[in-house]
C-alpha cells in the first residue's frame, strides 16, 4: 500500500464533498451537487481500496466499488442502497442522456448527508 496515494484519494474525496456541500448550500445547479457527490464518494472508495492492496480498474461504477470495498469490510455493504441511488449521477450531471433529468433539493441534501456518512465511515478505516 502507497499511503501517499490513499491519502491524495481520500483527500480529494473530502474536497469534493466539501465542494457539493458549498454548491447546495449556495442554491447552485443541483446536477453540479450530484457530480461532485459522485466523484467524491468514488474517491473516497478507491483510496480505500488501494488502501487494502487492490489495483484499480478504470471504473465509475460506484455499485461495483461498494461490493469490492465490502469484500474488505462487510460493513459497507450498507452503503449498496446509496451507491444504487447515485450510480447515475456521474453520467446523468455531464452529458444529455435522452430523458429529462430533474434532481431536488432534498434528494441533494440526503444524498449529501448519506455520503457523508460513507465518507466518514472509510475515514475511521484509512486512518486507523
Amino acid at each position: 500500500m502507497n499511503e501517499l496515494e490513499v491519502k491524495e484519494w481520500f483527500s480529494r474525496a473530502e474536497r469534493d464533498f466539501e465542494e457539493a456541500a458549498f454548491l447546495l448550500c449556495n442554491n447552485r445547479p443541483l446536477e453540479h451537487v450530484a457530480l461532485f457527490l459522485h466523484q467524491a464518494v468514488e474517491k473516497c472508495l478507491k483510496g480505500f481500496l488501494i488502501s487494502n492492496g487492490l489495483k484499480l480498474e478504470k471504473t465509475h461504477d460506484l455499485v461495483k466499488l461498494i461490493r469490492d470495498a465490502a469484500r474488505f469490510n462487510s460493513d459497507l455493504e450498507e452503503f449498496t442502497p446509496l451507491m444504487q441511488e447515485m450510480a447515475d449521477y456521474y453520467i446523468e450531471s455531464r452529458y444529455p442522456v435522452g430523458y429529462l433529468v430533474e434532481y431536488t433539493k432534498s434528494e441533494m441534501e440526503s444524498a449529501l448527508s448519506s455520503s457523508k456518512a460513507l465518507i466518514d465511515f472509510i475515514g475511521d478505516k484509512i486512518r486507523h
